[in-house]
């Protein structure tokens, strides 16, 4: 148990570090020795709590804020680059179409919607036992937003197949489908409707918005395209989601919102259509 709970504890103590300096200088040496752990042992840690390794956690994160500046400013792509410890456009370019599929000029006039396609880790995700009620990312910056939409729908999609797709066809194919699965969301959310990614393949869509029939239509949109294929290196793979849909309680508890959100897809994922609790 001693053994677990250090473990956890370097992982909490790199994350923390590297989440307050990803606009910085960073390398894994610093990290360990910021965190009193050799390399081996923080890279070991790392890859065993959040499933990959630490210079990718590092690049999605950079440039999943780099895609959040580029809509939010008008920051150019050379001093995005910059900013994120890219030492040129082009290295940029290759590492930020690799994630989000568009190079940076095409995607600051494409996307739509939010860029929080991979948000910080949640350490309380590795820290217990039972992770079915703690979600894979940190939203705990949205939750006042959360608060203040009771009464409202929030839309819950997964991933079908996503685990199958990540063992038999690779990690990368994984990656494009998490993204094509994001787009479809934020692509069908209006302009006031924030998209978030909640876990490995889960989705939230807070609609702000008390009408069923108007709620049913946003998910219509994003499931008519299931079966759709998305491509990846080694040829295409059939993107579908499911879809349940919750009301934010007056006095909300983000474990009761999380205990919803799981038995509304799993109702979905047995009846095959849109759940609502």
């Amino acid at each position: 148990m001693r053994v677990y709970e250090n473990s956890f504890l370097l992982f909490v103590s790199a994350l923390d570090y590297i989440e307050s300096r990803l606009t910085e200088e960073l390398s894994q040496e610093d990290i360990a020795s910021a965190c009193c752990a050799s390399l081996s042992s923080l890279q070991k840690t790392w890859r065993y709590c959040a499933r990959s390794s630490i210079g990718e956690y590092i690049t999605k994160r950079r440039i999943t804020l780099a895609g959040r500046d580029l809509i939010n400013s008008d920051i150019s792509v050379l001093d995005c680059a910059m900013k994120y410890g890219y030492n040129s456009h082009e290295v940029f370019t290759r590492a930020f179409t690799k994630v989000w599929g568009l190079p940076p000029a095409r995607f600051r006039k494409e996307w739509k919607g939010d860029c929080g396609l991979y948000p910080r880790l949640n350490p309380e995700f590795v820290k217990g036992a039972d992770t079915m009620n703690v979600k894979k990312f940190d939203v705990s910056e949205v939750y006042d937003y959360l608060r203040s939409q009771a009464g409202s729908y929030v839309l819950c999609f997964d991933i079908q197949n996503l685990l199958p797709i990540n063992e038999n066809l690779g990690t990368e194919a994984g990656d494009k489908v998490i993204l094509e699965a994001f787009r479809r969301i934020n692509e069908a959310a209006e302009e006031n409707m924030l998209c978030l990614r909640i876990g490995g393949d889960e989705f939230v869509m807070i609609t702000e918005s008390t009408d069923r029939a108007k709620v049913m239509e946003i998910a219509d949109k994003v499931l008519a395209q299931n079966g759709s294929k998305t491509a990846y290196s080694g040829g295409e793979v059939a993107v579908s989601l499911r879809c349940g849909a919750i009301v934010i309680g007056k006095s909300l508890k983000y474990s009761v919102l999380l205990d919803d959100f799981t038995e509304v897809i799993e109702r979905a994922r047995t009846s095959g259509k849109i759940e609502f609790k």
